[in-house]
Protein backbone atom coordinates (compact mmCIF):
# COMPACT_ATOMS: atom_id res chain seq x y z
CA UNK A 1 0.00 0.00 0.00
CA UNK A 2 2.22 2.48 -1.75
CA UNK A 3 -0.20 5.61 -0.84
CA UNK A 4 -0.86 4.32 2.78
CA UNK A 5 3.08 4.50 3.70
CA UNK A 6 3.46 8.10 2.04
CA UNK A 7 0.11 9.41 3.96
CA UNK A 8 1.93 8.15 7.29
CA UNK A 9 5.27 9.20 6.49
CA UNK A 10 3.71 13.05 5.46
CA UNK A 11 2.00 12.93 8.77
CA UNK A 12 4.83 11.67 10.62
CA UNK A 13 7.33 14.21 8.84
CA UNK A 14 4.67 17.15 9.04
CA UNK A 15 4.27 16.61 13.04
CA UNK A 16 8.42 16.08 13.78
CA UNK A 17 9.19 19.04 11.46
CA UNK A 18 6.77 21.22 13.45
CA UNK A 19 7.57 19.89 16.77
CA UNK A 20 11.09 21.41 16.00
CA UNK A 21 10.33 24.65 14.88
CA UNK A 22 8.20 25.46 17.51
CA UNK A 23 11.39 23.51 19.91
CA UNK A 24 13.65 26.17 17.93
CA UNK A 25 11.46 29.14 18.70
CA UNK A 26 10.23 32.44 16.12
CA UNK A 27 14.31 33.73 15.52
CA UNK A 28 14.61 30.84 13.35
CA UNK A 29 12.40 32.96 10.72
CA UNK A 30 12.74 36.06 12.39
CA UNK A 31 15.98 36.62 12.38
CA UNK A 32 17.59 34.19 9.91
CA UNK A 33 21.22 34.24 9.73
CA UNK A 34 23.24 32.33 6.62
CA UNK A 35 23.47 29.09 9.06
CA UNK A 36 19.56 28.72 10.40
CA UNK A 37 19.46 29.13 6.15
CA UNK A 38 21.34 26.02 5.11
CA UNK A 39 19.69 24.28 8.31
CA UNK A 40 16.20 24.64 7.30
CA UNK A 41 16.99 23.87 3.73
CA UNK A 42 18.72 20.66 5.22
CA UNK A 43 15.37 19.61 7.55
CA UNK A 44 12.89 19.77 4.87
CA UNK A 45 15.30 18.45 2.52
CA UNK A 46 15.78 15.29 4.83
CA UNK A 47 12.32 14.59 5.21
CA UNK A 48 11.14 15.28 1.80
CA UNK A 49 13.84 12.56 0.44
CA UNK A 50 13.09 10.39 3.07
CA UNK A 51 9.11 10.17 2.19
CA UNK A 52 9.67 8.80 -1.33
CA UNK A 53 12.65 6.60 -0.25
CA UNK A 54 10.97 3.43 -0.08
CA UNK A 55 14.04 1.66 1.74
CA UNK A 56 14.06 4.27 4.58
CA UNK A 57 11.75 3.51 7.47
CA UNK A 58 9.37 6.07 9.54
CA UNK A 59 11.81 5.69 12.63
CA UNK A 60 14.69 6.62 10.35
CA UNK A 61 12.99 10.03 9.39
CA UNK A 62 12.11 10.11 13.29
CA UNK A 63 15.91 9.89 14.01
CA UNK A 64 17.27 12.26 11.65
CA UNK A 65 14.84 14.73 12.07
CA UNK A 66 15.51 14.41 16.21
CA UNK A 67 19.57 14.16 15.71
CA UNK A 68 19.62 17.69 12.81
CA UNK A 69 17.03 19.19 15.41
CA UNK A 70 19.03 18.45 18.73
CA UNK A 71 22.40 19.81 16.92
CA UNK A 72 20.72 23.02 15.79
CA UNK A 73 19.25 23.79 19.72
CA UNK A 74 22.57 23.15 20.77
CA UNK A 75 24.47 25.43 18.92
CA UNK A 76 21.95 27.96 19.50
CA UNK A 77 21.60 27.27 23.09
CA UNK A 78 26.06 27.44 23.21
CA UNK A 79 25.26 31.04 21.38
CA UNK A 80 22.98 32.07 23.86
CA UNK A 81 25.03 30.68 27.04
CA UNK A 82 28.76 31.65 25.71
CA UNK A 83 28.93 35.02 24.19
CA UNK A 84 32.97 34.56 23.32
CA UNK A 85 31.68 32.35 20.58
CA UNK A 86 27.91 33.57 19.60
CA UNK A 87 29.98 36.03 17.06
CA UNK A 88 31.36 32.70 15.70
CA UNK A 89 28.49 31.10 15.21
CA UNK A 90 25.83 33.75 14.49
CA UNK A 91 28.56 36.59 13.10
CA UNK A 92 28.49 39.99 13.46
CA UNK A 93 27.16 43.31 12.67
CA UNK A 94 29.31 44.98 9.82
CA UNK A 95 29.42 48.96 9.21
CA UNK A 96 29.59 49.33 5.97
CA UNK A 97 28.93 52.89 5.24
CA UNK A 98 30.37 54.93 7.92
CA UNK A 99 30.51 58.85 8.40
CA UNK A 100 28.83 59.10 4.67
CA UNK A 101 31.98 57.06 3.17
CA UNK A 102 31.39 53.65 1.62
CA UNK A 103 33.63 51.02 3.60
CA UNK A 104 33.80 49.03 -0.15
CA UNK A 105 36.56 45.98 1.55
CA UNK A 106 34.09 45.28 4.50
CA UNK A 107 31.12 44.98 1.19
CA UNK A 108 33.57 42.81 -0.77
CA UNK A 109 34.63 40.88 2.54
CA UNK A 110 31.12 40.18 2.80
CA UNK A 111 30.41 39.24 -0.59
CA UNK A 112 28.32 42.54 -1.13
CA UNK A 113 28.44 44.90 -4.37
CA UNK A 114 27.10 48.56 -4.57
CA UNK A 115 23.99 47.11 -6.56
CA UNK A 116 22.84 44.92 -3.57
CA UNK A 117 24.05 47.61 -1.37
CA UNK A 118 21.59 50.13 -3.23
CA UNK A 119 18.62 47.68 -3.56
CA UNK A 120 18.98 46.89 0.69
CA UNK A 121 19.35 50.78 1.50
CA UNK A 122 16.16 51.61 -0.81
CA UNK A 123 14.43 49.09 0.72
CA UNK A 124 14.60 51.60 3.66
CA UNK A 125 13.11 54.23 2.38
CA UNK A 126 16.42 55.64 0.69
CA UNK A 127 17.32 56.12 -3.00
CA UNK A 128 20.35 57.38 -2.82
CA UNK A 129 23.82 56.66 -1.48
CA UNK A 130 24.35 60.14 -0.69
CA UNK A 131 21.86 60.29 1.84
CA UNK A 132 23.03 57.79 4.50
CA UNK A 133 25.31 58.75 7.25
CA UNK A 134 25.65 55.10 8.50
CA UNK A 135 24.32 52.11 7.25
CA UNK A 136 24.76 48.39 9.12
CA UNK A 137 25.42 44.83 7.24
CA UNK A 138 23.05 42.76 9.88
CA UNK A 139 23.62 38.98 10.72
CA UNK A 140 20.53 38.39 8.89
CA UNK A 141 21.72 40.04 5.70
CA UNK A 142 19.05 43.48 6.04
CA UNK A 143 20.75 46.61 6.03
CA UNK A 144 20.16 49.36 8.83
CA UNK A 145 20.15 52.76 8.19
CA UNK A 146 20.40 55.94 9.94
CA UNK A 147 20.48 59.49 7.52
CA UNK A 148 22.04 62.21 7.69
CA UNK A 149 20.42 64.91 9.20
CA UNK A 150 19.16 66.67 6.22
CA UNK A 151 17.36 63.45 4.93
CA UNK A 152 15.97 62.17 7.84
CA UNK A 153 12.02 62.35 8.59
CA UNK A 154 10.77 64.97 10.41
CA UNK A 155 9.23 64.38 13.81
CA UNK A 156 6.81 65.77 16.24
CA UNK A 157 9.33 67.60 18.17
CA UNK A 158 11.51 68.66 15.22
CA UNK A 159 8.27 70.47 14.26
CA UNK A 160 6.96 71.45 17.67
CA UNK A 161 3.46 69.76 17.82
CA UNK A 162 2.33 68.10 20.83
CA UNK A 163 1.42 64.53 20.21
CA UNK A 164 -0.83 62.51 22.36
CA UNK A 165 0.39 59.15 24.02
CA UNK A 166 0.79 55.93 21.66
CA UNK A 167 -1.70 53.40 22.54
CA UNK A 168 -1.54 49.97 21.38
CA UNK A 169 -4.75 48.47 20.03
CA UNK A 170 -6.16 45.34 21.48
CA UNK A 171 -7.75 42.93 19.35
CA UNK A 172 -10.78 40.82 20.78
CA UNK A 173 -12.98 39.34 18.43
CA UNK A 174 -11.99 38.14 14.80
CA UNK A 175 -13.92 36.00 12.60
CA UNK A 176 -16.78 35.66 15.24
CA UNK A 177 -14.65 34.57 17.98
CA UNK A 178 -13.69 36.09 21.22
CA UNK A 179 -9.66 36.39 21.75
CA UNK A 180 -10.08 35.53 25.40
CA UNK A 181 -6.71 36.13 26.81
CA UNK A 182 -6.33 39.30 24.94
CA UNK A 183 -9.80 40.32 26.57
CA UNK A 184 -8.22 39.40 29.98
CA UNK A 185 -4.83 41.19 29.22
CA UNK A 186 -6.73 44.18 28.96
CA UNK A 187 -8.13 43.65 31.81
CA UNK A 188 -11.88 42.85 30.47
CA UNK A 189 -13.97 39.70 30.37
CA UNK A 190 -16.72 38.77 28.27
CA UNK A 191 -19.46 40.38 29.91
CA UNK A 192 -18.07 44.25 29.74
CA UNK A 193 -16.97 43.16 26.18
CA UNK A 194 -21.08 42.11 25.25
CA UNK A 195 -22.13 45.47 27.05
CA UNK A 196 -20.00 47.35 24.95
CA UNK A 197 -21.09 45.65 21.87
CA UNK A 198 -24.81 46.07 22.75
CA UNK A 199 -24.29 49.87 22.96
CA UNK A 200 -23.39 49.35 19.67
CA UNK A 201 -26.09 47.69 18.47
CA UNK A 202 -24.80 44.35 18.41
CA UNK A 203 -26.44 41.99 19.75
CA UNK A 204 -24.11 39.20 19.68
CA UNK A 205 -20.00 38.96 19.37
CA UNK A 206 -20.48 36.03 16.61
CA UNK A 207 -21.90 39.00 14.21
CA UNK A 208 -18.76 40.63 14.44
CA UNK A 209 -15.70 40.45 11.77
CA UNK A 210 -13.60 42.26 13.51
CA UNK A 211 -13.28 43.90 17.18
CA UNK A 212 -9.94 46.01 18.34
CA UNK A 213 -10.13 48.26 21.55
CA UNK A 214 -7.75 51.52 22.04
CA UNK A 215 -7.73 52.60 25.83
CA UNK A 216 -9.39 56.15 25.88
CA UNK A 217 -10.71 55.45 22.61
CA UNK A 218 -13.41 52.59 23.41
CA UNK A 219 -14.37 49.68 21.03
CA UNK A 220 -14.07 49.43 16.91
CA UNK A 221 -16.37 46.61 15.82
CA UNK A 222 -17.12 45.57 11.97
CA UNK A 223 -20.15 43.46 11.60
CA UNK A 224 -19.45 40.07 9.88
CA UNK A 225 -22.61 39.72 8.02
CA UNK A 226 -22.97 43.64 6.78
CA UNK A 227 -19.47 44.75 6.80
CA UNK A 228 -20.08 47.82 7.96
CA UNK A 229 -18.66 49.94 10.54
CA UNK A 230 -20.10 50.47 13.65
CA UNK A 231 -18.96 53.93 15.78
CA UNK A 232 -16.32 53.84 18.25
CA UNK A 233 -17.50 54.40 22.23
Amino acid sequence: MPFVNILIELLIGFFALFFITKLLGKTQFAQITPFDFISALILGEMVGNAIFDPEVRIQHILFAVAVWGVLIYTVEWLSQRFKSIRAFLEGRPTLVIDKGKIRYNRLKKNMLDINQLQTLVRAKGHFALNEIEYAILETDGSVSVLPKMKYAPATAEDVNVKGKEVKLPRTFIIDGEILKKDLQEAGFDESWLNEQLKKQHISSYRDVLFCEWIENEGIYAMQYEKSKKTSTT
